[in-house]
């Protein structure tokens, strides 16, 4: 079929079915891998298919190239000169799709030419997975497809995957004050791949992740078809909501289910130090925020060392532990008050620590700009307020820790600085089953731990690894006191550590789930393996950390029951 075109009058279907069989006519899996003199014949795929639209595609000699690919690194450790130097780190091509059509085009190209997609919505990846790679690859940044179609008449909200969260809540809270959805905190997360991966946030207790509030969903699958719920089928579906999606295709919108939120919640921040009682507190917290206190009620705990010159009195080896608590009640402060005076009055809390306000004035409160409460429309802005050098880890709890545990975490976090942000399980995110979606950590934990180190993108590589070095050990000390076979981790904490795919997995068939899949998904694990084999058989859609496809010789139904929807 070389040289054909298909003509724009065949009617859509025909249409979309001549251009990819033109694509694919000439791929075969054993195609070599693309050279940089082939570069043209990429951009003339694109160019061609893509026919009378005109699909933004820019490759390291163009101008902007840089500043697209820089402008949503999230994480100033991929972007330092050390990790640019990293062979094939930076994508062949950016590719910033304005139609869905180009979508389906880009994954076409990119297969007959052998090369790899990332996906980027918001660029929040904590290992940087959607915008770099070890392989020749193109990075498909989605951040012009980010139109949202509210309907509080039936309680829905279609929602492209390139928009943020920022964005989402502030269209929804422009049609209702009295409707939300239950998703992170950062208003500069994109949709894609936060809802994919179970986002949570001030709603968690109450509604659950975001994945569990998932009604339909658009996708471009491996053969470039435009899938729907009812056209990908339920175990697609499933997949896709906890599982990570970019396993499975690129997700080109959500349909989302809008929840009810009061006219009035109540918010507040404040610290307690280690003199003021921060352990026992913190020890309390542990069953009353998370099984004792309605739904309606989310205490967070994040846990810092502040220097004795900062803090109100002096701690110990001259440092002193902090427990800042971020409440968030889902009505008025009068009965906040009332709640915490029956179930948590060590805290300490008075009415003057509470601010009465509207949810998406919550939604500002939460976010911390650096400038405090700022007007509503700074939710649209996609430009991140602060861009840090990090690295994160995850752990599950499921039974209280004691004092003298506790109070050795915070020696270890006063020998390195980190931050631990702790948040309560319990209520609606508990209820789910463990199937219900490929998200699988419900009932049986207490809380997360978040293990955050940060430093500054200045540092020499030397002392960038002394601060991983020091996190993997104090997340190796955990070991005795988090969740156990298998010791559970958040996917949207993602985290290279615990294990990962090499280059030469991604073009074999896996004959089991790798260990730090059964952390992220538990016995969902193996479903979402399944899924894989049916819908990505020779798996294109890989990275890292992605799920592997079912070896052909150990079929699917020896896994039994752990697989079986």
């Amino acid at each position: 079929m070389a040289g054909q075109r298909c003509p724009l009058s065949l009617p859509g279907s025909a249409l979309f079915a001549c251009i990819v069989l033109l694509l694919l006519s000439s791929y075969t899996a054993s195609s070599p891998i693309l050279t940089a003199h082939e570069d043209n014949d990429f951009l003339e795929c694109i160019s061609f298919n893509a026919m009378d639209t005109k699909l933004p595609v820019y490759t390291p000699n163009t101008t902007s190239y840089t500043s697209i690919l820089e402008s949503k690194i999230q994480n100033l450790r991929f972007s330092s000169p050390d990790a640019a130097a990293t062979p094939n780190n930076k994508p062949r091509f950016i590719v910033t799709p304005t139609h869905e059509s180009h979508v389906q085009v880009v994954v076409v190209c990119s297969i007959k030419h052998d090369l790899q997609i990332r996906i980027r919505s918001g660029g929040h990846d904590f290992e940087g997975l959607s915008y770099r790679s070890y392989v020749p690859f193109v990075l498909m940044d989605l951040f012009n497809l980010r139109a949202i179609d509210v309907n509080i008449e039936d309680g829905s909200a279609w929602v492209e995957a390139g928009a943020t969260l920022g964005e989402v809540y502030y269209r929804i809270a422009e049609k209702s004050p009295v409707h939300g959805f239950p998703a992170g905190k950062a208003p500069t997360i994109g949709v894609g791949g936060h809802i994919s991966g179970a986002g949570h946030g001030t709603l968690l207790r109450k509604y659950g992740t975001a994945a569990d509030n998932i009604i339909d969903a658009r996708l471009v699958d491996v053969k470039g078809k435009f899938l729907n719920r009812e056209t990908m089928g339920e175990d697609l579906f499933w997949a896709i909501r906890g599982g990570g999606a970019a396993s499975f295709g690129v997700v080109l919108a959500w349909k989302i289910k809008l929840v009810a939120v009061p006219p009035t919640v109540t918010v507040s921040t404040f610290e307690r130090t280690y003199e003021e009682g921060a352990t026992d507190l913190v020890y309390k917290w542990q069953t009353v925020a998370t099984h004792e206190v309605p739904e309606e009620l989310n205490i967070e705990v994040d846990i810092s060392v502040r220097n004795k010159n900062d803090a109100s009195t002096t701690g110990r080896l001259g440092k002193t532990i902090v427990a800042t608590h971020r409440i968030m009640y889902l009505g008025r402060s009068k009965k906040l008050m009332q709640l915490m005076e029956n179930k948590f009055a060590e805290l300490g809390m008075e009415e003057k620590d509470c601010m009465e306000m509207s949810w998406i004035e919550s939604v500002v409160y939460f976010a911390q700009f650096p400038d405090g409460m700022v007007p509503l429309e700074r939710l649209l802005s996609r430009e991140s307020e602060l861009k840090i050098t990090f690295k994160v880890k995850s752990d599950f709890v499921t039974k209280p820790m004691s004092k003298t545990t506790l109070e050795g975490i915070w020696k270890m976090l006063e020998e390195n600085e980190f931050v631990l942000s702790m948040v309560p399980w319990g209520g609606r995110v508990s209820a789910i089953p463990e199937n219900e979606i490929a998200f699988p950590h419900r009932d049986g934990n207490l809380y997360m731990i978040g293990y955050l180190a940060i430093w500054d993108d200045n540092e020499t590589t030397e002392e960038q690894e002394k601060y991983l070095v020091q996190l993997r050990e104090m997340y190796d000390r955990m070991t005795p006191f988090v969740s156990k076979s298998p010791r559970a981790a958040y996917f949207i904490y993602r985290d290279l550590d615990l294990g990962q795919n090499t280059i030469s997995d991604a073009s074999v068939h896996s004959s089991g789930c790798a260990s730090w899949g059964k952390q992220y998904f538990k016995s969902n694990c193996l479903k979402l393996m399944k899924v894989k084999s049916n819908v990505d058989p020779d798996n294109f859609f890989s990275d890292e950390q992605t799920i592997l496809a079912i070896h052909e010789s150990n079929p699917v139904e020896e896994h039994g029951a752990l697989v079986d929807s």
